[in-house]
């Protein structure tokens, strides 16, 4: 990782920062909406965003439930790929469910998406299965992937 950035914990002042990011990261992204009620009123949703020079470049988000960790949502903003922020991001989100007391952790990837695989892969997941027409904008499939954490 060649630049410096701070992670935080997600506010709901950094929201309209978050869909910056979203929104230049998915083609189905989140809505303002979506992120506001995701911090306020879901007992279950850890949000950490990721500063560099006081802006936000990327975020990461999860859902724990008793002893599992559900990646809701991982974006850098593309101006910043390809310097293993994504891994630094990824890394950080899996510490932050280990100290919440989680023991695994899945998440869902597009199976077109073969950069996030390969990472998700270096980070230790595996693949669990394939949920058909997940994805709302073109019906496209998603892989299911989990890793242990302890």
């Amino acid at each position: 990782m060649g630049i410096d950035v701070q992670f935080r914990p997600m506010t709901i002042h950094d929201i309209d920062e978050v869909v910056q990011v979203e929104q230049a990261s998915f083609t189905a992204p989140w809505t303002r909406e979506s992120f506001y009620n995701e911090l306020m009123y879901n007992r279950y949703a850890k949000y950490i965003v990721m500063v560099h020079r006081g802006r936000i470049i990327g975020y990461a988000g999860m859902w724990l439930v008793i002893d599992e960790a559900h990646v809701t949502n991982v974006a850098v903003l593309p101006q910043f790929r390809g310097q293993k922020l994504g891994e630094a991001l990824m890394r950080r989100l899996m510490e932050t469910a280990k100290q919440h007391g989680a023991a695994t952790m899945t998440l869902e990837v597009r199976v077109s998406n073969h950069v996030a695989q390969s990472l998700y892969r270096k980070l230790g997941f595996r693949n669990g299965g394939i949920r058909k027409r997940y994805y709302p904008d073109n019906f496209e499939d998603a892989l299911v992937m989990w890793v242990k954490l302890t």
